[in-house]
């Protein structure tokens, strides 16, 4: 599974299908939080 957008790429695509999708959604809650304090500077 690749998200182009934070430059993720993982390879558990079977237990992301499942509903795993922890990992994927802390890593985009920390890009997020980057860009915001990114342009707050």
């Amino acid at each position: 599974m690749t998200d182009h957008r934070i430059g993720l790429t993982l390879y558990t695509l079977e237990s992301f299908v499942n509903g795993d999708m922890d990992q994927v959604i802390d890593a985009l809650i920390t890009a997020d939080t980057a860009e915001k304090l990114k342009e707050g500077l």
